[in-house]
């Protein structure tokens, strides 16, 4: 059943392969060389059903009837696009900077006689020369479409490494800037996109940041999150086509941000977490995985995302040493970054949150790629039973709280970056020392619990 196209055929595009139904259809041969998917679009429909795979098989192929006629109905503009991509190309392949022709009859006269020469070499195409000598006018292609080839095509090696969630967050921030640039400006041809219309935009910035009447209504981060974003969009499409030189008209424009002590969510005090978080009954009205992953913070000081979406083979708890593994998925089908570097570490399991694990040792599904979710309910929790300090106080602060107690306890400043996930400001040598002697030193900082605290828990595995 693979890829039958006749429309009365129930099993269209259906091909089964160990037992699971995939969605298995050619891309139209007119349009292989604009859907990135070409040859063949093939996604699993996650059944073994086929009363189930048919419905979902009919919303692909919907979709996919929609987005193809579009996607011919603009074949004019992608066709064009795609002649004057093949000639920048050609001209870097000959050693020079693809121009138009209005700015090849305007280049110095050694930069001309170069190209001219060049041209006059026995073997050389029309096409060729035609890339050479500015042939080909850089097609109308509006700051949308650009953004949609940025995601597509620039940023796709970037987009793979991360999870659903992650791009999504990443999407949306590239989306809200452009969304905002064509409410502002407009939906602008790229090749005519001038400084004045980035000023236009930032001048609309201007007037929320710092208005000359009435009070500020945003921060310059917001301003300069997205002039940031049109400025990477600009910049890496037009270097994707081989422009490299092309001048940025987001290039400088940004707002000064006062270098003033960054606002840090404040850190639990230990008397606090031990008298009121610790005490049995407290989270009891948390469900349990929720409730199981700030008992684990306490002694983590890990990130809630991290937490979040640890998975059966991280969590070790097996090991001579228990300890949590926060890595990188490298798994194609469910990838997720961390979020740097430094943040991949090994951390042994002491106190409570060893306790957790050993209920836990495949993770929490049920917050998994939802950590926002969690930190909203944790911290209402907090606020409404008593047991935030301060309305400023959240779940997050569990974290800072165990930097302060590795502090007090003298756990070197190495030591307590690789615990947290942060980079050591110097060379680094050696592994950062062994599990066990990890393991030793976290116990300084291990607050007694009464076991009652876990009452209602899963077992133990």
């Amino acid at each position: 059943m693979g890829g039958r196209k006749d429309s009365t055929d129930a099993d269209r595009f259906l091909q089964q392969k160990r037992g699971i139904w995939y969605y298995h259809r050619k891309v139209p041969k007119a349009l292989r060389d604009v859907d990135g998917r070409a040859p063949l679009v093939r996604i699993s429909l996650e059944t073994r059903s086929i009363g189930e795979a048919r419905p979902r098989r009919d919303a692909y192929e919907a979709a996919d009837n929609q987005l193809w006629g579009s996607m011919l109905a603009g074949d004019d503009q992608v066709r064009a696009r795609k002649i004057y991509e093949a000639a920048v190309r050609r001209a870097e392949a000959m050693g020079f900077t693809y121009r138009p022709a209005a700015e090849v009859a305007e280049l110095p006269i050694e930069d001309l006689l170069a190209r001219t020469e060049t041209i006059a070499d026995a073997g050389r195409t029309v096409e060729q020369q035609s890339a050479l000598l500015g042939g080909e006018a850089p097609p109308p292609l509006v700051l949308t479409s650009v953004y949609q080839i940025y995601v597509d095509e620039i940023a796709s090696a970037e987009l793979r490494t991360k999870s659903a969630q992650q791009r999504r967050k990443w999407i949306n921030v590239k989306k809200r800037a452009v969304d905002r640039f064509v409410e502002v400006v407009g939906d602008l041809d790229m090749n005519k996109l001038s400084r004045e219309h980035a000023l236009k935009f930032w001048r609309y910035w201007q007037q929320r940041i710092a208005p000359r009447e009435g009070r500020s209504t945003h921060t310059p981060s917001s301003g300069n999150r997205e002039l940031g974003s049109l400025r990477t969009i600009y910049g890496e499409y037009f270097a994707h086509i081989g422009q490299m030189d092309r001048v940025n008209p987001f290039a400088g424009l940004s707002f000064a941000e006062k270098a003033k002590q960054k606002k840090l969510r404040p850190p639990f005090p230990t008397d606090w977490i031990r008298t009121k978080i610790l005490q049995p009954g407290a989270l009891d009205r948390l469900n349990d995985e929720a409730r199981a992953i700030v008992l684990a913070t306490i002694e983590l000081g890990a990130r809630p995302s991290e937490t979040c979406n640890l998975t059966s083979e991280q969590i070790r708890i097996g090991a001579a040493v228990p300890h949590l593994a926060f890595e990188e998925r490298d798994d194609p089908d469910d990838p997720r970054e961390l979020k740097s570097a430094a943040s991949i570490r090994v951390v042994p399991l002491v106190g409570v949150a060893l306790e957790v694990f050993r209920r836990f040792p495949n993770g929490f599904p049920r917050y998994r790629e939802r950590e926002e979710s969690l930190s909203q309910l944790v911290n209402k929790y907090l606020r409404n039973n008593g047991l935030a300090p301060t309305p400023r106080h959240t779940l997050y602060g569990l974290r800072h709280s165990m930097e302060d107690r590795m502090k007090e306890a003298g756990i070197g400043d190495d030591l307590r970056r690789i615990i947290l996930g942060h980079r050591i400001d110097r060379e680094e040598y050696g592994t950062g020392g062994s599990l066990e002697w990890r393991q030793k030193e976290l116990q300084k900082v291990a607050l007694a619990f009464d076991p009652a605290v876990l009452n209602g828990l899963p077992d133990s595995q």
